[in-house]
């Protein structure tokens, strides 16, 4: 069979996840309580500090990763050689396939604090090996989206560019491409993430490109012969008002841009798009790079700057790597056979039992004021009150996963949503000073 007509099966996804996932379904076979069922919920405690509101991404990635759950020879035969689990629950695992509902808030959607983000409704043994998995996918992409988001705010009309691939792992570096897209970046570097999710890509030359060649002329000769006048030239590898000048002078003034890599990029800047009117290029862009954070891209908005390109701070959340998500079982089927409300209550990790649903109170207006979330709600609750927009969506019935949420579509649905969803918040919502989420949470019952 040729390379080309060669298809790859999906790697599993089944050994993505904690050992004690599996040694509970094991005790829980035993017991007889693996066939309950329940309800596992999404949340966080809390808002990193400073921040406002939260973004949710990843839950295309996750329902990507769900068919693929498959405990097949080569994970059966790991566990069996370490005897991780009893052969009673290698043919369970055998088996495996997720038959319930999965219910959550829209890709792209803010949240705050106790915000029921994902339920699963499933047997026990089919919903708790799904908590790593969800975690660990929702927690990552999530707190990229959420820094990508407050740099998009910051930058207002001027796009964000993701070029931090090499500041993470390489899978992370796609994820962190595709979250930071959710939260209106324009493109990516990561060539693999534009392939998968059919995101934008850009990028032109390195330092390397310049100091390659004899002379910076040469280098710059070299680029324009090949792109023409659309592309961008990184012009501060050695004297910047020389490189704007040999810029121009190799690719004229219709040059689509140049780049600044270093030094006070707001002065840099003014003095550069002087230099650039003064020799006629006065459609040549300025883009700025950088170690630039939502704080630094705030700090040049009066700079004539065009377009940011953001690195480590965006694959590493800017601070915050991690939302700080759990998976919670809020509800289970008791030994008679009705379903109750479950709850922890350990010292600072108590948890709400019972299905929750959840909605956003918004005004004539737009502008969104509460976020209402309703405690023995069924998953699909429609609020009557015309002002209450629903936050939940099924996104998997009967483990069937539902269309539009994955792939490059469900980048830019997820996208749009996030655009909407953010529009609905007051200005406050974008400051990056230290302050209460953006609009309150109300919990009622029902």
């Amino acid at each position: 069979m040729s390379a080309r007509s060669h298809v790859c099966t999906p790697p599993s996804t089944a050994l993505l996840t904690d050992r004690y996932e599996l040694t509970m379904v094991q005790a829980a076979l035993a017991d007889g309580t693996a066939s309950r069922r329940c309800v596992f919920e999404v949340f966080t405690r809390r808002l990193p500090a400073g921040r406002r509101y939260g973004v949710v991404a990843g839950t295309g990635r996750v329902l990507e990763a769900l068919p693929t759950f498959r405990f097949a020879d080569a994970e059966l035969e790991y566990l069996r050689e370490n005897s991780i689990v009893n052969d009673q629950t290698l043919d369970f695992l055998a088996n495996y396939r997720f038959t319930g509902e999965i219910y959550g808030y829209a890709e792209g959607e803010v949240f705050f604090p106790g915000s029921p983000l994902l339920t699963v409704e499933s047997s026990f043994a089919e919903g708790v090996l799904l908590e790593t998995l969800v975690l660990s996918i929702l927690n990552y992409d999530s707190a990229v989206a959420s820094a990508a988001s407050r740099m998009t705010g910051a930058a207002g009309s001027r796009p964000c560019l993701e070029m931090g691939g090499r500041r993470a792992h390489e899978h992370a570096a796609v994820a962190a491409a595709r979250s930071a897209v959710v939260a209106g970046f324009a493109g990516t570097s990561n060539l693999e993430a534009g392939r998968r999710y059919g995101l934008s890509t850009i990028g032109t030359a390195a330092h390397a490109f310049t100091l390659l060649h004899d002379d910076e002329p040469s280098a710059f000769a070299s680029q324009a012969d090949s792109f023409g006048e659309h592309t961008t030239l990184l012009v501060d590898t050695y004297d910047i008002t020389e490189g704007v000048r040999r810029a121009i002078a190799a690719a004229g003034t219709g040059l689509d841009a140049v780049r600044l890599d270093s030094g006070d990029l707001g002065q840099v800047a003014r003095e550069v798009r002087d230099q650039l009117d003064d020799l006629g290029a006065t459609g040549t862009k300025i883009v700025v790079s950088s170690d630039l954070d939502e704080h630094a891209i705030a700090a040049l908005a009066a700079a004539p700057v065009d377009s940011y390109g953001v690195g480590t701070s965006v694959v590493t959340g800017s601070g915050a790597p991690t939302c700080g998500m759990v998976y919670k079982l809020v509800m289970r089927e008791n030994s008679a056979g009705v379903m109750e409300p479950v709850q922890k209550a350990s010292a600072s990790k108590a948890s709400v039992g019972g299905r929750k649903s959840a909605a956003r109170r918004v005004d004539a207006s737009g502008r969104a004021s509460e976020e209402v979330v309703m405690s023995g709600a069924q998953a699909s609750w429609q609020p009557a009150e015309p002002d209450l927009r629903p936050l939940h969506l099924p996104l998997v019935l009967d483990g069937v996963v539902q269309p539009g949420f994955t792939g490059a579509d469900g980048v830019t649905r997820a996208a749009e949503r996030h655009a909407a969803s953010r529009a609905e918040l007051s200005p406050y919502a974008r400051r990056l000073s230290a302050g209460d989420p953006a609009i309150p949470t109300t919990h009622v019952s029902a």
